[in-house]
Formats: structure tokens, sequence, C-alpha cells
């Protein structure tokens, strides 16, 4: 239920021009016309911001407010008026009669994956190329008044203070089209008015070159995340690009999925390759989470990870190729007793790999708390053994089964034998079998063959058999795309 001051802030929105308020006001009057889609009434609260910060997600919410309302104008106006008052200011440098005292503008953590986006909201994309123009406007129009100013500033003293300038923080994505446009306002910041500050770096379909040229001309203090996925970089193209990764002391994240990397036949190259993959990891010293997705590891994940000198807190490890030996180095290393988030989607667990399983997520089962086993080839046979270190997981409040072939027997023992887990929260579930429509060919299962009205069934008795267990706060589904993708920064 929304408060009275939020009410009235809401009231006092919807009329333009707004009158003199003390400072105090000023977040609530923002979150009110953010919320209720008013970017003129942004404008003018920017243009006399009282604070030297302003931080959309501290003043705002949460980042659901984001997707379920009309971001995309309000960020606009919210960065057009900057752009107005700095190029104000460009024009009176070291006037301080400006009501404006914004030094920070901390725009991280504002878009949600496209998936679950409002039409009119700002992608991450859109963002870093509005941000990137915006730099590169401030950036313009203060190269122009340098060109004016010896004609008509003449009488201006030399030792006038220099223009106010303003950090963005932000999280910037980039691939091929974008490339051009971000690479030049991360060159114009660095001696501009408007900084860029990157927080989380993603870059996609990039080049080599590209993806150098950009990491080299970001500011290395904030970086926590850095992301290169589609990329093609092999082993080769990681040994040129992880090197710059080290001038970033908090970078925490490093996700690397679908970079083509396939060391399950060694060569001398492949060698020398997983050699400086390890080498340059050891090198940072701040990273807790890994994301080796779709790489071809076989055999090789000690030689990789044997450098760390901290423990991972997430490693996601989906369609890896992994062998029993990987299981078992995981299994003895200190990273099992840290492990917080472990994703080993795409395995084959029906035989060889089960038991090696079983024994690492024992070893993990103390930290634990998202575990991702979709398609994983898991059947009814399975759930004996997969449950007796499922529960000693104590503290998991997520579960990812997807794309397994569980019957509705068996879906109904593992919600039974899952239940006593206090803090589970999700249980993303398959497809039961049993509502596909009989003689389907199982590798090939199709949407037309699912019987929709057999899921509802099941589904509807699942929910009843939560209830009556006193687990109605379990959230069971069959959706993997309808709760969002988990984070590490979240856990």
């Amino acid at each position: 239920m929304d408060s009275l001051l939020f009410l009235s802030a809401r009231r006092l929105v919807a009329h333009r021009p707004l009158p003199a308020v003390p400072a105090q006001l000023y977040p609530i009057l923002f979150q009110a016309a953010f919320l209720d889609g008013r970017p003129l009434v942004l404008q003018d609260l920017v243009a006399q911001w009282p604070f030297p910060v302003l931080n959309f997600q501290q003043i705002v919410g949460r980042r659901e407010l984001f997707r379920d309302h009309p971001s995309k104008l309000c960020i606009q106006s919210v960065i057009l008026a900057m752009v107005e008052q700095l190029q104000r200011d460009l024009e009176e440098p070291g006037c301080d009669s400006s009501p404006c005292h914004l030094r920070v503008l901390d725009m991280t953590g504002l878009q949600d994956d496209t998936a679950g986006r409002a039409p009119d909201g700002m992608s991450v994309w859109s963002g870093t190329v509005a941000l990137a123009k915006a730099c590169l406007e401030v950036s313009k129009h203060q190269r122009e008044f340098q060109k004016r100013g010896s004609r008509s500033h003449k009488g201006r003293s030399s030792a006038a203070a220099a223009p106010r300038s303003v950090d963005v923080h932000a999280d910037l994505f980039v691939n091929g089209t974008s490339y051009g446009i971000l690479w030049d306002a991360l060159q114009a910041g660095n001696a501009g008015p408007l900084r860029l500050k990157c927080r989380e770096f993603q870059a996609e379909e990039l080049c080599l070159a590209g993806i150098v040229s950009l990491l080299k001309s970001l500011d290395p203090s904030g970086v926590r995340r850095v992301d290169l996925r589609f990329n093609n970089l092999g082993l080769g193209g990681l040994s040129l690009v992880l090197p710059h990764l080290s001038r970033f002391p908090n970078l925490q994240s490093l996700r690397l999925p679908y970079s083509n990397i396939d060391v399950r036949r060694l060569t001398p190259e492949s060698v020398q390759g997983i050699q400086c993959l390890a080498r340059e990891l050891g090198k940072l010293q701040s990273l807790r989470e890994l994301n080796l997705g779709s790489s071809r590891l076989s055999g090789n994940l000690r030689h990789i990870l044997c450098k760390l000198e901290a423990p991972l807190e997430s490693l996601e490890l989906a369609f890896c190729s992994l062998l029993p030996s990987d299981f078992a180095f995981l299994s003895q290393s200190f990273h099992a007793l840290a492990l917080k988030r472990l994703d080993l989607s795409g395995h084959d667990f029906s035989q060889t790999l089960l038991q090696p399983l079983q024994h690492l997520l024992e070893e993990t089962s103390a930290s634990l708390l998202h575990l991702d086993l979709m398609e994983c080839h898991l059947m009814d046979s399975h759930l004996a053994t997969l449950l007796v270190s499922l529960r000693r997981c104590s503290l998991l409040r997520s579960l990812g089964l997807f794309g397994n072939s569980f019957s509705i027997a068996g879906l109904k023992d593992l919600l039974w034998k899952t239940v006593v887990l206090p803090d589970l929260r999700l249980v993303v579930y398959p497809i039961p079998v049993d509502c596909y429509k009989p003689g389907l060919d199982p590798g090939w299962i199709l949407e037309e063959q699912l019987d929709r009205e057999c899921l509802g069934a099941v589904s509807a008795e699942l929910g009843r058999m939560l209830e009556s267990s006193g687990r109605a706060d379990i959230i069971w589904t069959s959706n993997p795309y309808g709760h969002g993708a988990l984070d590490y920064f979240s856990l």
C-alpha cells in the first residue's frame, strides 16, 4: 500500500511547473514522477537536483518497477536534463548560481532481460547507446565552446574554475552495431564533462580487436563483471583478451559462455592455451563467479582452475562435456565448500556421472543455494540417488530440473521429499513424460505433442500437495523462463 507521502507526491507531480519544495522531498517526487511516466517533471527535478548523487535504484526501488512501468522516455528525459545542465555550465564556467548539484548519476541495474521487459522499457543496449550519444554531445559542445572562447570570453580570467563534471555509473552492453559510438564516447569522456563509469560490461558478437580496445578504455575501478559471449574467441582469442582483465581490481564475475573452447583433444597449442587461461584467471584476486558454459573441457577443469587463490562461489559449467575426473577434482577442491550456485546442466547423469554428482553435492551441501541440472537425462530411476544428496543441501533455495524425463509419480516423490528443505522457494520441474501423447520419439518431443490439459491437472495437483504440506511458499513451475535469471550479486 502506498504511503500518504507518496500519494501526495503523485498529486504534486501531476501538475507542472512544480512549486518550490524542500530538498528532502526531491527523491519521493522523483520516484512518483518516474513511476507515473512524467518525463518533463523529471527534467525539472534534475535541473534543480539538490544532492551530489542521483541513484535510480535507491530512489525508485526494485527492478520489477522498471520492468512494469514506462521507463524509456523517463530515462531519456533524465539523460537529456543532465546534458542540458552540463552544456549550460560550459557556457558559464565557475558560476555557482546553478541549483543543480549533481555529480554522480547512478543508472546501474535498471534494465531487465528482454523477455520480461515492457514494450516501452529501455534495454541495456539502447541505454548504452543513449549514454554514449549524451557523452559525445556534451564533448562536442565543449569543443565548440573552446573554439569560440578566445573571441567571446577574452575578458574572463584564465583562473576561472573548471566547469562541473558528472560521472555516470552504468551497465554497458555492446555489439558490432554499437561498438563505434561507445568507443568514441569512452575516449571523449576521458577529458570531457560527462564520464562513463562501467559497472558491468557485456560484449556480444564482437571482434577480438574491438573487445580489447573497449576493455582498455574502461575506467578500471568500478568494473565488477565482464561478460563475453558469442564472440567465438577460442583459447587463442582468450589468451589475448584475459591479460587485460587484471587491471580491474574489483572484478568478481567473469562470464565466458559460447567462447568456442574445445580441449577434448589436446594439442601443443591447446595445452599452452589452457596454461595461459589458468595463469590469467589466477591474477584475478577478487574473482568469485566463473561461467564457462558450452565449453568442451573434458578432463581439464583441474588445469583451468588450478591457479585460483580464492574459492569460487558461483560456477556455471553447463554443456561442458565434463568427465568423472572433473567432478572428482571439484569435490576435493576448496571451491566445493564455498559454492553457492552450481550449474551442471546438459550433462548425462543417467550412467557414469551420477555417483560423481552425488559426491559433489554432498561436499557442497553446506553452502549450496542454487542448483541447475536441466537436460541431464535424469529419470525416475535416478531420483532415489539424487534425493539422498539433495536432502542434505539444507540451504537450497532453487532447483532447476527442466528437460529431464520424470513421470508424474516421480515428480510427486520429488515434491514430498524436498518440501523438508526450509529455504527452498523455487523448483523448475520438467514436463512429465505422461503429459505427452503416446507414440512419440523421445528425442523429438514437439510442442504439438503436449497434452496441455494433462499438464494443467498436474500443476494443480502439485499446488494442492504443496498447500497440504504447509509449503505454499514454494513455487513449482514448468516454465524455465518465468522467474528471471539468477544473478551472482543477488545471492
